[in-house]
């Protein structure tokens, strides 16, 4: 169904660790990272429309029971987003029906939280503080997490400090994401806190041009590692299994757990070899969650701004 001239909506996309290395930990326990970060045109989708009073939210969609249960619908992050940026705007939020269809899976380590909270701060902006600039927007993010920063970016950038710093990156080279999450909740602060190891070094760098090929892409990120990935794996053994399985799979270049998992990814060259290796896993897989989209480069999101 269309959605009305009324109602707005947007897609709050995935986030994909390529890499991610752990490089300390601040006196307050934030942690600090270096990382490289990727939006597929995969994700949950947040919409807004006019109501009689109030601000309400409904969650639907695949995963809208697991996240009921999860905890508080009343704290969820696109209420706390729309109520900050209400707040910050100076107006009452009144007369707004929201809907989350949630599509990806939580506690997954692609973000989901956090980018439906910046597809609730976009859009709502659109409505509300149209002239507000998206640094001003940023900081209104960051204060509900630091993940904010970099999905109100939405493109491939190189993320330090606590998330909070984001430096875009020249586009990528094509390639398609293949994601797969197999049905495990994992605690971001539960892996962070089995990490034996906090202050490892940074990224290698980046060329300054950006990567010719996606073989060199993938070289470099040979070179690099997801810091959380064996402590992880020892929280949640499946995870280890989900990568064995993928690289099983040709052909498939890399593959690795994005974020605190338990969300791996593989980096295909198009989508019809990512969907073929799908329809592979699934067959052998049919509890998993799999799903594949081409990447975004940088000269444009994956909510199509």
């Amino acid at each position: 169904m269309a959605p009305s001239s009324a109602e707005r909506r947007r897609l709050a996309p995935a986030k994909v660790n390529y890499a991610l290395h752990v490089t300390g930990r601040r006196a307050d326990g934030y942690h600090l990272i270096d990382s490289l970060v990727g939006f597929p045109a995969i994700g949950d989708t947040v919409t807004a429309r006019p109501a009689t009073e109030g601000l309400d939210l409904v969650v639907t969609g695949p995963f809208a029971e697991t996240l009921a249960e999860a905890g508080n619908m009343a704290e969820n992050l696109v209420l706390q987003a729309a109520r900050a940026l209400a707040h910050h705007a100076g107006i009452a939020p009144q007369g707004l029906h929201l809907t989350l269809e949630k599509s990806l899976p939580i506690a997954a380590g692609i973000g989901g939280g956090s980018s439906d909270a910046t597809a609730t701060l976009k859009l709502l902006r659109d409505l509300w503080a149209p002239a507000l600039a998206d640094a001003e927007l940023a900081r209104i993010g960051l204060a509900l997490g630091a993940d904010l920063p970099m999905c109100l970016n939405g493109r491939p950038a190189r993320i330090t400090g606590i998330g909070e710093t984001v430096t875009t990156i020249p586009p990528l080279p094509d390639h398609t994401l293949l994601l797969v999450n197999p049905g495990t909740c994992v605690a971001t602060p539960t892996i962070f806190k089995a990490l034996t190891q906090r202050d490892n070094p940074p990224l290698p760098d980046l060329p300054r041009g950006g990567f010719d090929s996606l073989e060199e892409f993938v070289d470099w990120l040979g070179e690099t590692r997801n810091d959380l990935e064996p402590p992880a794996i020892d929280t949640a053994p499946v995870i280890g299994e989900v990568l064995a399985a993928l690289r099983q799979h040709q052909p498939i270049r890399l593959a690795r757990m994005s974020g605190s998992g338990a969300t791996c990814f593989a980096i295909v060259d198009n989508p019809v070899e990512a969907g073929e290796i799908a329809t592979r896993l699934a067959a052998q897989h049919p509890t998993w969650w799999i799903r594949s989209a081409p990447a975004t480069s940088s000269q444009g999101t994956a909510d199509g701004t």
